[in-house]
């Protein structure tokens, strides 16, 4: 089992934010949920998207960035933060067991002081002219890549 977990800076969208949390629920992942959210965290917002595995997810809710962070620094996890800024291609990067995959505000994006903060930045390559990928995708495409690495690889079964 893996200790692979999603982190969502101050999500926009519930649909988006359903969306993911089916997601971690289906390949067994944790995530946090970094406050405020665009929205009412609540089973209502979340439902539509999130289906019946809202009940199966592990989701840890953090009041603001300040606390996240000092979180994560206690229990010595790699932040990997998905940016359009970043230079290595999520496909290249070496994942390891505990990083927390960090997914930006589908409207913003998350502020240069949490980008600088990242131990590492990765992107995911499009075509020039277009602007991002809806962050749902960036989650599934990145969280699959990384359980790829480091639980499905090898003899592993998922």
């Amino acid at each position: 089992m893996t200790t692979l977990r999603i982190a969502l800076y101050q999500p926009d969208i519930p649909g988006n934010t359903g969306t993911i949390l089916r997601l971690v629920a289906c390949l067994g992942l944790q995530v946090d949920i970094i406050e405020p959210a665009g929205f009412v965290l609540s089973d209502k917002n979340l439902r539509r998207a999130g289906m019946d595995y809202l009940a199966s997810v592990t989701m840890t809710r953090h009041v603001n960035w300040q606390q996240f962070e000092d979180w994560r620094r206690a229990e010595g996890r790699r932040l990997v933060l998905a940016s359009t800024r970043a230079a290595e291609r999520y496909t290249d990067f070496r994942f390891a067991d505990g990083d927390i995959l960090l997914f930006g505000r589908e409207s913003a994006g998350v502020p240069d002081s949490v980008h600088e903060t990242a131990d590492h930045r990765v992107i995911i390559p499009m075509v020039d002219g277009q602007r991002s990928i809806n962050v749902a995708v960036s989650a599934a495409m990145i969280a699959g890549e990384a359980m790829r690495q480091i639980a499905w690889s090898g003899n592993h079964s998922p």
